[in-house]
C-alpha cells in the first residue's frame, strides 16, 4: 500500500490501531443502500384492508349483508357528529370502508371534514367496543398515510387511549390499537419515542403470550419491530432492554411471518454502537439467528443475515461470538443465493470479519469461505462485487503473509484486475488497495517481481497504468505509486528467472519466467 495513503485507508478497517468511527462510517453507508435495497420486504406503516368477515375484522356488518355500505360523505360527516349512537358506529364503519379502499382512500378528504378528534372520542366509548373498533380501524388507516397524516391522528390525542385500548378484553379492539400504535411508531424516531414515554411498551409486551393467536400476534411482533426500528437516535437503551427477553422468545417461534418481523427488530437494534450489539448478544439470540441462516425462506434470511453481519461490525470479542456460533459455514449457500441482494450482505458480513484479527481471517480461510468470496467477486451483481473486494481488501490489511499468499493461491488476482475497468471510484480504489497489500506481502518475501508477472499477465498492469490518467487523484496516486514501486524497471527483470519446485508441489520463487498457477508460496 502506498505510505502517503496507508494512515487515510487504514481508517476503513475495524480492527486493532483503525479508526472504529470510520468503520461505523462505512458501516452506515452500507446500511442505508441495503435499506434500500429491501424497503418493500417491511412496510413502517400498514393500512386495513381486510373485509369484514376476516380474521381481523370480526365484527359483522348490520346492513346491506357484507357489501360496503354506500354513503354520501356529507351524510358520514354528520352522522359521526352527531349524538345518536346506532348513527355514530354506521357513519364511522362507513367512513372507515371509505379508508379500507385498496386505492386512493379518502385520507385527505375526511382529515379536512375535521372528523378525526371525534373518531378519538370513539376510542372511549367503553361500553361501545363496536364503535371502538371501528374507530380505531379508521384511525389506524389515516394514520398509515403520510408524515403529516399520521401527525394529525396524534394532534387529535389518540395516542393515550390507543395505548389504553392495548389491555382491552375485546380482542379485536386489542389487535386494532396494536395496529395503529405500530403505524404511529413507524412513522419516525420522534413518534416512536412519544409512544414509548406514553406508555405502550409493557402494555404491548404482554400481548405476547403462548396463547396469542397467530394472526394477532404477527401484528404485536411487526409494532415490537416498529419500536425498535430508526437509529437518529436510537430508541432508548431501557426500552432496548425492556423488549429484548420478548424478542429472545419470538425468535424461537414457528410462524415465519413472527420469525422475520422478530429478525427485523433484532436487526434495527444491532444497528448500532458495540454497547447495544453485546446487549443482544447477552440476550442469547446469535445462535438461533446463525441457524435460521440456513432456513428456506428469504423473508427470514434477509433480516437474520442483517443482524450477523451488523454484529460482526462490532469489536473482535463481538465478532467472535458469532464465530463461535458456528455461522461461517452457512455463508457457502448464501453467497451462491440465487437472491442477488443476499449475495451482497453476505459479502458485506464477511468483509467485516476479514476486518478482524489474523485468528479471525484464519477461521474465514478454514471455514472456506473465500473461493465462494473469489467467486462472487468474478460473476456476482456489481453491488455484490464491491463487498466482496473489501472482504479481499481488509484479508489482504491484516492478514499475516501466509493467509495472503492462501487467497492469491485460491486465484484472487484475476477478479482484481478484471474489475479495475469498473466505472466506480471507490471499488478500483479498493482494488487497488488489494494489490499493492498482495505485492507488499510479496515483497516481503523476496517474490515481488514473480506476483507482479502474474498481476502483469492477468492484465493488471495496463488497467494500473492507465488508471495514472484518472480524475480522481486517490486513484491516480495509487496507481502511480504501484507502477512506480513495482513496474518501474525494465521488463527483462520479469522474464530471467524460473520457479524451482518443492517437495509438496508448491513452489518457491526468486522469479519467475511465467507465474504458476496455483500461486505463490513461502
Amino acid at each position: 500500500m502506498p505510505s502517503t495513503d496507508s494512515a487515510e485507508r487504514s481508517r476503513l478497517y475495524k480492527n486493532k490501531g483503525r479508526d472504529g468511527d470510520e468503520m461505523r462510517r462505512r458501516r452506515n453507508e452500507t446500511s442505508v443502500e441495503l435499506r434500500k435495497a429491501r424497503k418493500d420486504d417491511q412496510l413502517t406503516k400498514r393500512r386495513n384492508l381486510a373485509e369484514i368477515e376476516e380474521p381481523t375484522s370480526p365484527l359483522k356488518d348490520t346492513t346491506n349483508g357484507n357489501k360496503p355500505v354506500q354513503m354520501p360523505m356529507d351524510e358520514i360527516i354528520a352522522g359521526i357528529h352527531g349524538n345518536e349512537p346506532d348513527v355514530q358506529f354506521t357513519c364511522t364503519q362507513a367512513a372507515r370502508k371509505l379508508l379500507s379502499r385498496e386505492r386512493q382512500p379518502p385520507i385527505g378528504d375526511i382529515i379536512q371534514a375535521g372528523v378525526i378528534p371525534r373518531l378519538v372520542e370513539f376510542l372511549n366509548y367503553t361500553d361501545r367496543p363496536d364503535i371502538q373498533f371501528e374507530a380505531a380501524w379508521a384511525l389506524t388507516n389515516v394514520a398509515s398515510g403520510t408524515s403529516e397524516q399520521t401527525k394529525c391522528v396524534v394532534s387529535a390525542g389518540a395516542v393515550v387511549p390507543f395505548i389504553a385500548l392495548l389491555s382491552s378484553k375485546q380482542t379485536n379492539v386489542a389487535e386494532q390499537a396494536v395496529w395503529a400504535v405500530g403505524n404511529i411508531a413507524g412513522d419516525g424516531p420522534d413518534l416512536r419515542d412519544f409512544m414509548i414515554k406514553n406508555g405502550c411498551v409493557e402494555p404491548l409486551l404482554r400481548l405476547v403470550t403462548p396463547d396469542t393467536p397467530s394472526n394477532f400476534l404477527r401484528n404485536v411482533t411487526w409494532t415490537i419491530s416498529n419500536l425498535c426500528r430508526n437509529k437518529n437516535p436510537p430508541p432508548p437503551m431501557a426500552t432496548m432492554r425492556q423488549i429484548l427477553p420478548v424478542l429472545s422468545r419470538l425468535v424461537n417461534h414457528s410462524d415465519k411471518e413472527v420469525l422475520s418481523d422478530t429478525c427485523w427488530a433484532l436487526s434495527y437494534l444491532t444497528d448500532g454502537p458495540n454497547e447495544k450489539i453485546q446487549e443482544v448478544i447477552n440476550a442469547g439470540v446469535v445462535p438461533r439467528l446463525i441457524e435460521l441462516l440456513s432456513c428456506n425462506e428469504v423473508s427470514i434470511i434477509t433480516p437474520s443475515l442483517r443482524a450477523c453481519g451488523n454484529i460482526v461490525t462490532g469489536d473482535d470479542s463481538q465478532t467472535q461470538n458469532v464465530i463461535d456460533c458456528n455461522a461461517l459455514p452457512a455463508f457457502h449457500k448464501l453467497l451462491r443465493h440465487p437472491k442477488a441482494n443476499i449475495q451482497k450482505e453476505a459479502s458485506w458480513a464477511v468483509s467485516n470479519i476479514t476486518a478482524g484479527n489474523p485468528n479471525q481471517i484464519q477461521a474465514v480461510i478454514d471455514s472456506g469461505v473465500m473461493p465462494f468470496i473469489i467467486e462472487v467477486l468474478t460473476k456476482g451483481e456489481f453491488k455484490s462485487q464491491k463487498e466482496a473486494a473489501w472482504a479481499v481488501t481488509n484479508l489482504t490489511s491484516g492478514g499475516t503473509l501466509e493467509q495472503i499468499a492462501h487467497l492469491v493461491q485460491l486465484g484472487v488476482l484475476k477478479p482484481l484486475c478484471d474489475l479495475l475497468s469498473a466505472k466506480d471510484t471507490k471499488v478500483i480504489r479498493v482494488l487497488l488497495d488489494a494489490l499493492s497489500n498482495i505485492l507488499n506481502a510479496a515483497e516481503q518475501i523476496g517474490q515481488s517481481e514473480t506476483v507482479a508477472l502474474m498481476v502483469e499477465q492477468e492484465g493488471g498492469v495496463d488497467k494500473i497504468e492507465q488508471l495514472q490518467q484518472h480524475e480522481n487523484e486517490d486513484v491516480y496516486h495509487a496507481a502511480l505509486a504501484i507502477i512506480d514501486k513495482y513496474f518501474g524497471g525494465e521488463e527483462e527483470e520479469c522474464t530471467e528467472l524460473a520457479p524451482e519446485g518443492t517437495e509438496d508441489g508448491q513452489f518457491e520463487f526468486g522469479g519467475a519466467a511465467a507465474a504458476p498457477q496455483d500461486g505463490f508460496s513461502f
